[in-house]
């Protein structure tokens, strides 16, 4: 799906980096995704969880916490009040862009930092809350700083190593991690959580979860990662999570009510990316779009592969109410369908065309499931796909009228 690069101000005065991920055709709602402590928004698990939401038509933005990644700024100096900060900019910018309530989601830290920047937003703003591997307690993060945490108190700032990088930290850092009440704030919000994280998370233990989840009001709910690490390292891990959070999501960011369901026909809607369209029938909406060897995103069929959809579907419909109709132990119907262009380069014995006209052909490979059907039967079955209403269409007088 279109990835759109973005660059988003903050009070401080520099410049957080983020993309984001929007969908092939119409978008429903946004969200906003914090990465974890340390990490940027090129985690598997932001990645991830962004395009999934984009999938359901959810535009997410991944952002880089000061320092971090692409952003500006210092983060030996910032500390958890200062991403709180940074998320409340990131989630302002999208509610400029978007104009109504957005979803946020956090992983590890991230998830800790988007349950306090929701109070700081007001509920009015935010439809709903996931976190993944989220602390309970926001100073469990010096636990896995590799330094001297009393040093840099006395002395105001020091070296240290945090998941293999060496970083200079303040003592402001330190005490800007340390003065939150987590379970406080968790329990002063009037959103639906969603709490995702692994009972063998040995960075953040499962206790955390169930501190969350026991100071949350409801509408709550937990969903176990079991056997996944707290980075979500292992792809599969990171796609579930993902996937239960788009899930989730669409619950509290419906539908919009001005896209259109057509009473008759389809209604076409371009989207994003260079062919993104989106389809809406009278109770059905998807994507087509063209591969990326073409310059799409692959993010639905071809029109092309439509017709032969339209065609191939129709033709199997037809074959099966037939065999129905007349009591034949026809058990299924699998039919292909290709597409020639140059089909008059096969055919010497066509007679000479227009000049400039050019001869397409539709290719249809039928095979019939089922043991007892006799040769007969088989054969009047495929004769009565040519009778089928998308047959006769194309092969009929057709004319398409235009207007604007």
């Amino acid at each position: 799906m279109p990835t759109e690069k973005i660059t988003i101000a903050t009070e401080a005065g520099h410049a957080l980096e983020g993309s984001i991920e929007l969908p092939t055709g119409l978008v429903r709602g946004a969200a906003l995704f914090a990465h974890c402590f340390t990490c940027t928004k090129q985690s598997k698990a932001a990645v991830s969880v962004a395009r999934a939401l984009a999938n359901e038509g959810i535009a997410c933005l991944r952002f880089d916490f000061t320092g971090l990644g692409g952003s500006e700024g210092d983060f030996g100096r910032a500390g958890f009040a200062t991403d709180v900060t940074d998320l409340v900019a990131a989630a302002e910018t999208l509610l400029d862009r978007f104009a109504q309530p957005i979803l946020l989601v956090g992983h590890s830290l991230g998830g800790a930092a988007v349950l306090a920047a929701a109070n700081d937003l007001g509920s009015e703003k935010v439809a709903a809350i996931a976190t993944i591997g989220a602390p309970s307690d926001v100073p469990h993060v010096l636990q896995r700083i590799d330094g001297d945490i009393e040093a840099i108190r006395k002395e105001g700032e020091g070296e240290v190593t945090i998941g293999g990088r060496d970083f200079a930290l303040s003592r402001d850092f330190l005490e800007k991690v340390e003065n939150i009440d987590l379970l406080e704030e968790v329990g002063r919000l009037k959103r639906p959580l969603l709490f995702l994280h692994s009972p063998t998370d040995d960075v953040v233990g499962i206790e955390n979860a169930s501190a969350l989840f026991g100071a949350a009001k409801h509408p709550k709910s937990f969903v176990s990662l079991e056997g996944a690490d707290h980075l979500l390292l292992d792809q599969a891990d990171a796609q579930f999570a993902a996937s239960v959070i788009a899930a989730w999501a669409t619950r509290y960011i419906p539908m919009r009510e001005d896209w259109p369901m057509p009473d008759q026909g389809v209604v076409i809607k371009t989207g994003h990316g260079k062919f993104g369209t989106e389809v809406h029938t009278k109770t059905h909406r998807f994507v087509a779009d063209e591969p990326k060897s073409y310059g799409g995103d692959d993010s639905g069929p071809t029109p092309y592969d439509l017709l032969n959809a339209a065609l191939g579907t129709c033709t199997a419909m037809t074959m099966k109410m037939y065999a129905d109709k007349k009591g034949w132990p026809l058990e299924g119907v699998t039919v292909q369908v290709t597409h020639e262009r140059n089909h008059r380069d096969e055919c010497d014995h066509v007679e000479a065309m227009e000049e400039g006209r050019q001869m397409q052909a539709l290719n249809r490979r039928i095979e019939l499931h089922g043991d007892a059907l006799d040769e007969g039967q088989r054969r009047k079955i495929v004769e009565i796909a040519d009778k089928c209403p998308v047959h006769r269409t194309l092969e009929g007088d057709l004319h398409v009228h235009t207007r604007s």
